[in-house]
């Protein structure tokens, strides 16, 4: 390390002793990458991991991915404005912890990057193709993806992130033999990664009850029927009367986020000032130490219930699922078939990864407006 990179590592690492809490996760305590690199003269590592996945293909295909909503108008929210609302939510919850910001943006923005087209349907069907082959799983291909599939660097593939965002990813893998990385086996989440969880969940029940509005597939007369969100009513319309629809569906949404906000802070606070932690890994150790009350989370239970069942489940909603399931397999079943008609990236991993995990990867990648431009140059129409 000469003299330029020891000044700056020097100048993050004071700035977070000044800032962070004992308990957060510090640059200089960071295990590195799997690609040693000099430090950077002004940004710290978790810094740099945020910005490369910012600047990353995969990340601005985020705009053309479905959230929930495929195919009802340009409002609802996209897989990019999902996952800028979560790092907005988590950012301030880590900022009142005392919680490493870089580090926590950074797993928020990587966090649905592995998301196919066409949102949960996109998903499943693509775990289906794969069922005989391991199966698909979004979070495991957002490794993937930082890992092996995007190039920007000369020197090596991915984006050679740091061992905490990546560790921070596996977590949340469904599938356990990708929980752990060599070293890991046994270790907790950081309280970082724990925040960006809290934030996930806060950010979709929110944002989905406000574009069901929206689109008219439930009203707040009906959502009323939930405690949480009669709650959240009654205090809105104490404070500002009448207000017209669209402003009284608005203004429930933003207070929906901040009751959560506010009991995952209030809750948290609690469980750590039980603790006298020096150190991230102290905390990691306890295990879940962020996250609401008990009689929070039964109430968010009742709401995502009632989502599933009023909202994701709506007529409308299933059929567009099932039309987009068909093409999903239609275009797999031809891709698997002829690999040659993928792109060159692709048919040379079909000898490390195999021809079907190549052509799911392959279509994975894809945003909606660009799987419908394939499938209709091979197969017409996607009516």
């Amino acid at each position: 390390m000469n003299v330029e990179q020891r000044t700056a590592w020097l100048a993050t690492a004071e700035r977070e002793d000044a800032c962070l809490a004992p308990y957060a996760m510090r640059s200089h305590d960071s295990l590195g990458r799997k690609h040693p690199e000099e430090s950077h003269p002004y940004r710290g590592c978790f810094q740099r991991d945020r910005d490369r996945i910012v600047h990353c293909s995969a990340y601005r295909r985020l705009s053309g991915k479905t959230q929930v909503f495929t195919g009802m108008g340009d409002y609802h929210r996209t897989r990019l404005t999902h996952t800028l609302e979560v790092a907005s939510i988590a950012r301030t919850m880590g900022r009142v912890l005392g919680l490493n910001e870089d580090l926590v943006e950074a797993m928020a923005m990587l966090h649905d990057i592995g998301h196919p087209p066409f949102g949960h349907a996109g998903e499943d069907t693509l775990d289906e193709c794969l069922a005989e082959h391991g199966g698909f799983s979004h979070n495991q291909f957002a490794l993937t993806l930082v890992e092996e599939l995007e190039s920007r660097y000369p020197d090596n593939p991915g984006l050679n992130l740091s061992a905490e965002v990546l560790e921070g990813q596996r977590f949340r893998s469904a599938k356990p033999e990708h929980s752990a990385a060599p070293g890991e086996q046994g270790r907790r989440p950081l309280l970082e990664a724990q925040i960006v969880e809290a934030a996930d969940s806060i950010t979709y029940d929110a944002h989905d009850t406000d574009d069901a509005v929206k689109l008219g597939m439930v009203t707040l007369d009906e959502l009323a029927e939930i405690p949480l969100v009669a709650r959240s009513l009654e205090i809105v319309r104490q404070r500002h009367g009448d207000l017209p629809p669209s402003m009284l569906r608005k203004t429930l949404v933003r207070h929906l986020i901040d009751e959560q906000v506010g009991c995952v802070l209030q809750a948290s606070l609690a469980k750590l000032a039980e603790h006298d932690f020096r150190h991230a890994d102290e905390a990691r150790a306890v295990g879940n130490l962020i996250g609401v009350s008990s009689e929070l989370a039964a109430q968010k239970k009742e709401l995502e219930d009632f989502l599933y069942q009023r909202v994701y489940r709506h007529p409308s909603i299933i059929d567009v699922r099932k039309l987009a399931q068909s093409r999903l397999k239609k275009l797999f079943t031809a891709y698997r078939d002829q690999p040659r008609m993928m792109p060159r990236t692709f048919r040379e991993r079909t000898e490390q990864v195999g021809v079907e995990r190549c052509v799911v990867e392959c279509i994975a990648g894809m945003t909606d407006r660009f799987f419908d431009m394939k499938y209709e140059e091979l197969f017409g129409s996607v009516a």
